[in-house]
């Protein structure tokens, strides 16, 4: 596959910037590099005021109708919207413990559905009340982060049947709606994104000896530059860190 050529920055008039997990490890990087580039970044997510929570859909409403008050008050377009949560090991809802499954002796309904809760529904939430946020002209991106074990076509050992099949339903929601919204702006963007093996609660238990684990904002401003580079019909497509293409 060609890396995704350097961006353009000539249009890159900043705006807004929406971060969904905002105060994770990843989260927490990408807000900073946005504000390096001169967005005005909303983080967002359980911990903030006021609080997204999946498990509860009115408050990704209201957070969604305090980005469009804060739209207003700017009158600045939402040019990035970047959905960083994810879900592979805890505490479920129910107050179990779910890790990894090595083999389908170990599925448990309680564990697929927090998966599914974190890694699909809530994102899915996140389309229906934030993508009628970004503009109906001009460029501008939602971006949503995967895993490259999320692509079926790319699965060859098995395993980890939660994780993986709740990324890979955010993959086919992000190329679904990506669909819809080309037809209210042709312009804009809407992607699945890996960051790669990132240094974060999320993936340290899991990081084998000699795996390439990288800082926080090491991977922040590689997604942030595949951002920036993306180029025109590359909505609903799914692309790694270096910008490469990852099969569905």
């Amino acid at each position: 596959m060609t890396p995704i050529p350097p961006p353009d920055r000539s249009n890159n008039i900043p705006g807004l910037a929406v971060v969904i997990g905002g105060t994770g490890g990843i989260g927490a990087a990408l807000v900073a590099g946005l504000q390096a580039q001169g967005f005005e970044v909303l983080a967002l997510g359980r911990r903030t005021e006021p609080a997204l929570d999946y498990a509860d859909e009115p408050t990704v409403a209201a957070c969604a109708l305090q980005v469009a008050d804060r739209l207003a008050q700017i009158g600045l377009p939402l040019q990035r919207l970047i959905v960083a949560t994810g879900f592979l090991h805890g505490e479920t809802l129910s107050g179990q413990q779910a890790e990894p499954e090595r083999s389908w002796q170990h599925l448990n309904a309680a564990a697929l559905q927090h998966n599914f809760l974190i890694n699909a529904i809530g994102p899915a939430l996140v389309m229906r009340h934030f993508l009628p946020l970004l503009p109906k002209q001009g460029r501008c991106v939602a971006a949503f982060l995967s895993a490259r074990v999320g692509s079926i076509g790319d699965n060859a050992l098995g395993g980890w049947y939660a994780y993986r099949a709740s990324k890979a339903a955010l993959n086919q929601l992000v190329h679904t709606s990506a669909i819809e919204l080309a037809r209210r702006n042709k312009e804009a963007l809407c992607v699945v994104l890996h960051p790669g093996t990132v240094d974060t609660a999320l993936s340290q238990p899991f990081a084998k000896t000699g795996l390439q684990v990288r800082p926080a904002g090491e991977a922040a401003s590689d997604l942030l530059a595949v951002i920036d580079a993306l180029p025109a019909g590359s909505s609903g497509q799914f692309f790694d860190h270096k910008g490469l293409a990852i099969p569905w």
